[in-house]
């Protein structure tokens, strides 16, 4: 199972340089877990440069993983993964649903790059 952060689906949504990155996690749609956060992440970044009928068409590409909703447990579980590794919500919600499925969690955001199951891609010059 694979859980790609909202970093790399908008690398992906937008065929950057770095889309391969994300490409077979994405693409495996059987595997593919997708938290609602990222929805709402890749929604907002989105909407800001490209025509609504455009972001709607990359939501729907996302929507055929299999979406997670942040429930009661859920939110408990983002919290605790969010004190523990010092998280914001955001990355602490997705980290801990792909944790939740043992799925790999899939980003470029150096926050993560130490924590187990973690596929982490550095971003060029910013590793220090």
């Amino acid at each position: 199972m694979n859980v790609v952060d909202s970093s790399g689906w908008i690398e992906y949504l937008q065929d950057t340089d770095r889309a391969d990155l994300f490409a077979a996690a994405i693409e495996n749609r059987k595997q593919l877990l997708v938290p609602t956060i990222a929805l709402f992440e890749v929604h907002k970044v989105l909407s800001r440069s490209l025509p609504a009928d455009l972001v709607k068409r990359c939501l729907d590409v996302m929507r055929l993983g299999q979406v997670l909703d942040l429930t009661a447990p859920r939110a408990i579980a983002a919290s605790e993964a969010a004190v523990k590794h010092k998280l914001a919500m955001a990355d602490a919600a997705m980290y801990s649903m792909a944790r939740e499925f043992g799925a790999t969690f899939w980003t470029q955001d150096a926050d993560y790059r130490e924590l187990d199951g973690v596929q982490y891609c550095a971003k060029p010059g910013l590793e220090p």
